[in-house]
């Protein structure tokens, strides 16, 4: 069972950088082709997708590299390195998650891996509550298991998701009950109110699990203050390569559940059983639901993340930046008479910096080209893979997929290592391509 206590010093150590700065990141040198010929440095502006890699990250990683190895069963020395390694990694990120005691700690492919997998464990009969708005990860894994899913509306404001849980969990019958809340929407960036959630839904015999995919790069998450039951992310979010993933929080579901994974790694005991063909004793702990190579790299570069955002400066520096450049960037937007944000609490809710909008006269395809194309600027464009959110706030029930067609918008996101340069050229093309006076 992992324990959540402060971890030990890395087994290898990475050369120091030439940068400083621990928050710098491997993008910052990448140049992009222009329309009309030459290059220009690319702004990076597409961080909800994933996120750019941390210079100190990739240092690590590369440090460690020569000596990969599989992990778990192996004598030899690589086998032991890297087992050793991985397991420091799991109790890296369970200190950065500040989880408690009895917690335990799955590494995953991804938020979508981690919901699914929880989703996988459920007890028979768990009634699942969800909001409309959440992203696809959270939204359908529940139906897809079996389990009867609430649907709960669209709030306008914080205390009204607040109330709307309360209600939708003092009618459900009696069972075993889960809330699936965002920390914060990959949409509007906006912040939504956990720590009252989780009471509400602790009140009225609920259990919650918090997907912090949009929330953990931007902002410190505190499992034992926030007192959720299980956290999900994922390392592509948080400044680190290689597809990997985290699940942490309350072993006693994931314990009683059959393996998520049936293979090596899961099993105590396999034997020909002449009757049932095989006999299975499955493992115990994190592994149960680990089977396979993990991703040792992935895993190894999460915890790197996990140490380059909270030791030095810490999120403190790294929030103080956003919010002055998100600043900057909203004002900025106010002031193009062409676009209309999205928003979900209203402009005067707190967000992290990802932020949302439709600019009249564009489909939103066409402008995130024209963005990248002339101007060397990378957005996303599209629904989001939050498809029923997006169509409340564009206020349209009309059918449309998540690649082309006018029901769309553009997504602007950021948060280490953005320089003030790439907030003013977005700013300055929008008012060029809407025909807006720059500042």
């Amino acid at each position: 069972m992992t324990t959540c206590t402060s971890p030990s010093p890395a087994l290898v150590s990475a050369p120091p950088s030439d940068d400083a700065d621990p928050h710098a990141v491997l993008s910052a040198d990448v140049r992009a082709p222009i329309a009309g010929g030459g290059e220009i440095g690319y702004a990076a502006l597409d961080y909800a997708a994933s996120a750019p890699v941390l210079r100190r990250v990739w240092d690590e990683v590369a440090a460690y590299a020569p000596l990969y190895g599989s992990v778990h069963r192996g004598a030899g020395h690589l086998s032991r390195l890297s087992t050793e390694l991985f397991e420091r990694s799991r109790a890296t990120v369970a200190g950065f998650l500040d989880c408690r005691p009895d917690d335990q700690l799955w590494f995953t492919r991804s938020t979508t891996d981690s919901l699914n997998l929880l989703a996988a464990s459920l007890p028979a009969g768990t009634r699942v509550f969800v909001f409309e708005t959440e992203h696809h990860a959270a939204l359908l894994p529940w139906a897809r298991h079996g389990h009867a899913v609430t649907y709960l509306p669209t709030p306008r404001a914080p205390e009204l998701a607040v109330r709307a849980v309360e209600t939708a969990l003092a009618a459900a019958p009696e069972g075993p009950k889960l809330l699936c809340v965002t920390g914060a929407s990959n949409v509007t960036g906006e912040l939504w109110p956990v720590a009252e959630l989780t009471s509400v839904a602790h009140r009225l015999g609920a259990r919650i699990v918090l997907d912090a995919a949009q929330l953990v790069p931007h902002r410190p998450v505190s499992v034992a203050e926030l007192d959720v039951d299980w956290v999900a992310f994922s390392g592509h979010k948080l400044y680190a390569p290689f597809g990997a993933g985290v699940l942490a929080g309350r072993a006693d579901w994931l314990a009683a559940a059959p393996p998520y994974l049936a293979g090596g790694g899961a099993t105590r005991v396999v034997a020909r059983d002449p009757r049932a063909g095989v006999r299975v004793e499955w493992a115990e702990g994190e592994a149960r639901h680990e089977a396979g190579s993990p991703n040792v790299i992935g895993a190894f570069a999460i915890a790197a993340a996990c140490r380059a955002l909270t030791e030095g400066p810490g999120y403190d520096g790294l929030v103080a930046r956003e919010r002055e450049l998100f600043g900057a960037l909203r004002a900025g937007l106010a002031r193009l008479p062409a676009v209309a944000e999205l928003s979900l609490f209203g402009g005067e809710s707190e967000r992290v910096a990802v932020v949302s909008f439709t600019v009249d006269g564009w489909d939103s395809a066409a402008l995130a080209r024209a963005l990248s194309d002339r101007y060397g600027i990378g957005v996303r464009s599209g629904m989001f893979c939050a498809q029923p959110l997006v169509r409340r706030l564009l206020r349209s029930e009309g059918p449309a997929d998540d690649c082309g067609g006018a029901l769309q918008a553009v997504r602007v996101s950021f948060g280490a290592g953005t320089p003030d340069e790439h907030v003013r050229r977005l700013l300055d093309a929008l008012a060029d391509l809407t025909g807006a006076p720059t500042a």
